[in-house]
């Protein structure tokens, strides 16, 4: 059975850290719930979330998401301009490439599953070009020794 989800993305500029969720719709509420809980997530990690930078959809317009955002400021890219946001796009290139297209799955429930594991990966185990061969997590203190 095939599955149709949307991917949610928060990274970190500096670090290169990735929370993402796969997620059934971009509705306002949907990505207001995915804000607070990446939010919490970076917080937990170290990270204290100044600035956001989204698309022009209409959940990232809404009433609803400005209110999770709380005082972290948003901008937004310029419309019909991905590259404006290319830490992000370059990561779901590279999500892609290694875990959506890598391999075929015998179901959406193993696609979905297999989903974690990559990020995990991603996070704590795959060097990255920018930061010297090193995985994000070696960028945030709170996170650094935690390569299990």
């Amino acid at each position: 059975m095939r599955g149709y989800h949307f991917l949610h993305t928060a990274l970190d500029a500096h670090s290169r850290l990735a929370y993402s969720e796969l997620l059934a719709d971009e509705r306002k509420d949907t990505a207001a719930g995915f804000w607070l809980r990446a939010n919490a997530w970076f917080a937990e990690s170290g990270i204290t979330v100044r600035k956001v930078l989204t698309d022009n959809g209409s959940c990232y317009r809404s009433h609803a998401f400005a209110d999770a955002l709380g005082h972290i400021e948003h901008r937004r890219t310029r419309p019909y301009r991905p590259q404006t946001n290319g830490k992000v796009e370059r990561f779901h290139r590279t999500l892609a490439n290694e875990w959506a297209y890598a391999r075929l799955y015998r179901s959406d429930a193993e696609r979905c599953q297999e989903f974690t594991t990559w990020l995990h990966t991603y996070n704590f185990h795959r060097g990255h070009t920018a930061l010297g061969g090193q995985p994000p997590a070696t960028r945030v203190p709170n996170l650094s020794g935690q390569y299990s």
